[in-house]
């Protein structure tokens, strides 16, 4: 079984759950837990080209806490040089868990504060637990947001927003992320993760190349002009029509039984 001392990773039914398991300091992040979830994330996109691995979770062991951030006391003596460095694995870790080809859910309980939060930020979308606590409070500490926070949350929820929650290091709650768009579900506690594993493994079931290109068009055109973004998607679109998946989907809805998807 792939993992660390402090990563937990399973997998059932083609989906994928990452446990982040420091539950003493909270879950917060350490180069080891960075260096691990770069290895994690490296065999996950090699699981999902091979159709092994068709959707991920992530979250976080205990009841107290998502990630409540980065290990202050491994950073409190860092120079400008390992600083930049430890803000570029932060950054690595994102863009592979953005980049890969499968849907990723952050499922949110407790605080998911500075690192934690930009953690979530790099998933395609978060459930939140009604007890989950978000915030960039990294302004309190004399820096900003070193892992994507400042980029990523003002993509998900706009610039004001996004400046007013990394320049006061204010922390909301999971009904406030909700209604600016931060979360895409509150649930309680105990229905989280089965909530997230449900979403997951629904989407494992449709065909897994055309999800692939419909994560890939909607995050590639959310940054394009429209007439742009509506070219991509014509295109996307067609090249599906040469794909074992697409002759697999349509006859199996014309002939009213369920499909088996190859990823092909």
């Amino acid at each position: 079984m792939l993992g660390t001392d402090t990563l937990l990773v399973s997998d059932d039914a083609r989906v994928r759950v990452v446990t982040i398991s420091r539950p003493k300091a909270l879950n917060a992040l350490n180069p080891e837990v960075i260096a691990g979830l770069s290895q994690v994330l490296d065999d996950t996109a090699a699981a999902a080209r091979a159709g092994d691995v068709r959707a991920l979770v992530l979250t976080g062991a205990g009841e107290k806490s998502f990630v409540a951030g980065a290990d202050i006391a491994a950073m409190a003596d860092m120079s400008v040089g390992t600083a930049r460095e430890f803000a570029r694995a932060g950054h690595g870790v994102g863009e592979a868990l953005a980049g890969l080809p499968i849907p990723t859910i952050a499922a949110v309980h407790g605080f998911a504060l500075g690192g934690g939060c930009e953690l979530a930020l790099a998933c395609d979308f978060i459930y939140a637990a009604e007890n989950a606590k978000f915030g960039q409070p990294e302004v309190k500490l004399g820096v900003i947001p070193g892992f994507g926070g400042t980029q990523r949350l003002a993509r998900r929820v706009g610039l004001a927003r996004a400046l007013e929650l990394c320049l006061t290091g204010d922390t909301i709650d999971a009904a406030e992320a909700a209604r600016i768009g931060l979360v895409n579900r509150v649930l309680p506690a105990a229905e989280l993760l089965p909530a997230a594993l449900a979403t997951a493994r629904k989407i494992a079931e449709m065909g897994p190349v055309a999800v692939a290109e419909a994560k890939r068009v909607l995050h590639a055109g959310a940054g394009l002009p429209l007439a742009q973004a509506n070219a991509l998607e014509i295109e996307a679109f067609a090249g599906l029509f040469d794909t074992a998946d697409q002759k697999e989907g349509m006859a199996a809805f014309l002939g009213k039984r369920k499909p088996e998807f190859r990823g092909q």
